[in-house]
């Protein structure tokens, strides 16, 4: 008797291998295809949260895993276009990790991407990009900038939470020291 192989459960398990293996490694913490921003801990919340060239090369890891265009070692010798939407989704992913930061802080309410699996943020990058540009996250009416940002229109809203990154990086360092 033949054994009937599920290609759909075969292939999540591929690309769930190839996104968060080397996260497991890196992390030391298990990730699964329903893995969504929320399901993060605080400390590889806060790594991924923060600039610089080590937090991109765990974006680049999960996102060309994704992608299937190997291991983020192999970054620079992607073609350009590919170079360029790897940059692209990074920048996205790891906007999506602050503003689920600044959530956890309870500076921010409810997140445009918070159902959405890290995966399916990867996968379908350029629809959710144009989906929720214009719906930046809201802040807490608990923020003591709330007045001020209700006064703003939807650019300058952005604007106004990705200047409280500093500020955030640092409240979220501290309580991960207590």
């Amino acid at each position: 008797m033949t054994k009937v192989v599920d290609l759909h459960h075969y292939r999540t398990k591929v690309v769930e291998q190839r996104a968060f293996g080397p996260w497991q490694k890196r992390f030391g913490e298990a990730y699964d295809a329903n893995t969504c921003l929320s399901d993060l801990s605080d400390k590889t919340l806060y790594f991924l949260a923060q600039p610089g060239e080590d937090s991109s090369m765990a974006y680049y890891e999960m996102i060309m895993g994704v992608l299937d265009f190997g291991p983020a070692t192999k970054f620079n010798y992607l073609a350009s276009e590919q170079q360029m939407r790897v940059v692209d989704i990074h920048l996205f992913l790891a906007d999506q990790m602050r503003f689920e930061m600044m959530r956890r802080l309870e500076w921010l309410e409810a997140l445009p991407c918070q159902n959405f699996t890290m995966i399916s943020m990867v996968q379908t990058y350029e629809q959710m990009r144009n989906r929720f540009k214009d719906n930046p996250p809201e802040l807490a009416p608990s923020h003591p900038g709330h007045e001020a940002y209700q006064k703003l229109v939807i650019r300058d809203k952005e604007v106004f939470i990705r200047q409280m990154l500093r500020e955030a990086l640092e409240e979220f360092q501290n309580r991960l020291k207590e």
